[in-house]
C-alpha cells in the first residue's frame, strides 16, 4: 500500500493459501489504470469475470519486462 491511511480488510483475519484467488472489485488509484512501477513492482495480472468464467485479460509482468528497456551508461 502506498498511503498510511491505506489498507486491505483491515481488522479483519483473510483465510487465504497458496494458489487460493482474493477478488478486489474496486481499487480506486491502485487499479490498472492508475498503476506505476514505482520502486519496480511489476503490475498485477488483470482477470475480468464474467457470471462464472474468469478471463485473462492482461498478463502479469515481469521485473525482466521492466528492465528490458533500461541502459548502462558508457
Amino acid at each position: 500500500m502506498c498511503e498510511t491511511g491505506d489498507f486491505l480488510a483491515r481488522d479483519r483475519a483473510l483465510d487465504l493459501r497458496e494458489g487460493d484467488l482474493l477478488a478486489v472489485m474496486a481499487a480506486g488509484a491502485y487499479g490498472m489504470s492508475m498503476s506505476s512501477n514505482y520502486n519496480t513492482r511489476p503490475r498485477a495480472a488483470e482477470v475480468m469475470v464474467d457470471g462464472g468464467e474468469m478471463h485473462l485479460i492482461r498478463e502479469r509482468e515481469a521485473v525482466s519486462e521492466l528492465m528490458a528497456r533500461e541502459m548502462l551508461l558508457p
